[in-house]
């Protein structure tokens, strides 16, 4: 059967563009690619590239506090939302740009519309337009979500944040994880008064407990009001700004309230239900290791599988799709020893284990640090940091890394390669201390804090 294309790839995201990409320049494939909104999908437009630009928006009043401390005569006049967000908005168009011109440049077609799935070989446009293809890559991503509520419509998300006309004074921030986390870093660190529900009894679910109890401390120390085991039960408009009736009995009042409760994959209405694609409940299409549905012609990446919800991962699982498909190089991506960092201020680099997988899983040394750092000891801040590893009693291995610092996203990084080369306790002990820095305890820790 002939066909109008290759490869149609649905969303324009980075793991549908890494796909679409390597297929068409490295792999000799025809491929066209929809995306309805904006190129470059969540991480560009409304995830890690704007959000990454407020934190470090947020952390210079810190910093100027600290270069007083050190001689410097400064002073800070205010923070300029509208002169900030006018210079991202920009950015985020360059990045966007970027983005197409790196498709076409590799020979896709790309189509600024909505596509939908007809049948195992068809599309169909929001123009009306179908063509047919040999093989389809779902790559929609996810989307926020906000739980049915009264008041809900009050809210925002955080695909909201960036758009803001004004910063507002007082702002709640409704979630526990990452994106909720740094969202009340963020606005904190721009002059706003910030409570932070969470119905769980601590932020950050699913990371190591002592990581994240170090990082709620710190933000409490900041003077984000972190109110654990609360949630919201409604929320109405007010004259001066809505109230939010809380679990605990609470009533307050604030200028912003800003949903993090969690994504969904967007994986509906893409004409995928009846043609025997598999869905979780959570609305998740269900592959294979090799990103492949239930129907042979038809694969999905990125977040709209909800395997590991980070951009490295989807850019990962589509040059695999690429690989394997048009490259003839058969290429499974191992979601193991994926690491992660968290940009609350401080922040939390994570790899591997946390203490209480692996003591579930085998007897375990815990090796930990907490200290104050020479640079914000200086300037007079009691912050302090987090070094820790885990580390297998029976072969040795480093089986986790957590960091609380500053600029902790770098340092895990770089600990990452070591822990995915397999390397043991005694391999840190040997390697000689770079001082004086933080990540110098990493290799400095020679008794262990616990056995477990």
């Amino acid at each position: 059967m002939s066909f109008d294309t290759d490869l149609f790839v649905i969303g324009g995201g980075s793991g549908g563009v890494r796909a679409a990409r390597i297929a068409a320049a490295e792999g000799g494939a025809r491929v066209m690619l929809a995306e309805e909104s904006r190129m470059g999908g969540t991480c560009v437009i409304r995830g890690c590239v704007p959000k990454k630009l407020m934190v470090f928006a947020s952390a210079f009043p810190e910093m100027v506090e600290d270069a007083n401390a050190y001689g410097w005569r400064v002073k800070s006049e205010g923070f300029d939302w509208p002169r900030f967000r006018t210079s991202l908005e920009a950015e985020l168009d360059r990045l966007e740009n970027a983005y197409r011109s790196t498709l076409l440049n590799a020979g896709v077609t790309i189509h600024d519309t909505r596509a939908t799935v007809i049948d195992p070989h068809t599309v169909r446009l929001a123009t009306g337009d179908t063509i047919t293809t040999k093989h389809i890559l779902i790559a929609t991503g996810g989307w926020p979500f906000v739980p049915d509520i009264p008041g809900k419509e009050l809210a925002i998300t955080s695909n909201d944040i960036f758009h803001l006309d004004s910063l507002p004074k007082r702002a709640l921030v409704v979630g526990g994880g990452y994106i909720a986390s740094e969202f009340a870093c963020i606005l904190h660190g721009l002059g706003v008064e910030v409570a932070q529900y969470y119905r769980g009894a601590q932020i950050l679910r699913g990371f190591d407990d002592e990581s994240r109890g170090h990082v709620a401390n710190a933000m409490q120390a900041r003077g984000i009001a972190i109110h654990c085991g609360t949630d919201v039960l409604r929320l109405e408009k007010t004259a001066t700004g809505i109230r939010a009736v809380a679990t605990d009995g609470s009533e307050r009042e604030f200028d912003l309230v800003l949903y993090a409760t969690g994504r969904r994959p967007n994986s509906t209405c893409l004409g995928l239900e009846d043609l025997g694609v598999k869905f979780g409940r959570n609305g998740q299409i269900i592959v294979d290791e090799w990103s492949q549905t239930a129907v042979p012609s038809i694969y999905a990446v990125g977040d709209v599988t909800d395997r590991v919800n980070l951009t490295p991962v989807a850019i990962r699982e589509g040059h695999a799709f690429a690989d394997t498909v048009f490259r003839g190089v058969p290429t499974k991506f191992d979601h193991d020893l994926i690491p992660s960092a968290i940009f609350t201020q401080p922040e939390l680099g994570s790899v591997g284990l946390s203490e209480e997988a692996a003591r579930d899983l085998e007897p375990i040394e815990v090796y930990s640090a907490a200290f104050r750092p020479m640079r914000t000891l200086f300037a007079g801040r009691q912050d302090r940091v987090l070094m820790k590893l885990i580390v297998s009693q029976a072969t040795r291995k480093v089986l986790g890394c957590h960091i609380v610092a500053p600029d902790a996203g770098e340092f895990i990084q770089l600990a990452a390669i070591a822990i995915r080369m397999g390397a043991t306790k005694e391999d840190f002990d040997r390697t000689v201390a770079v001082h004086p820095t933080l990540s110098e305890e990493l290799v400095t820790m020679r008794k262990p804090s616990r056995r477990t």
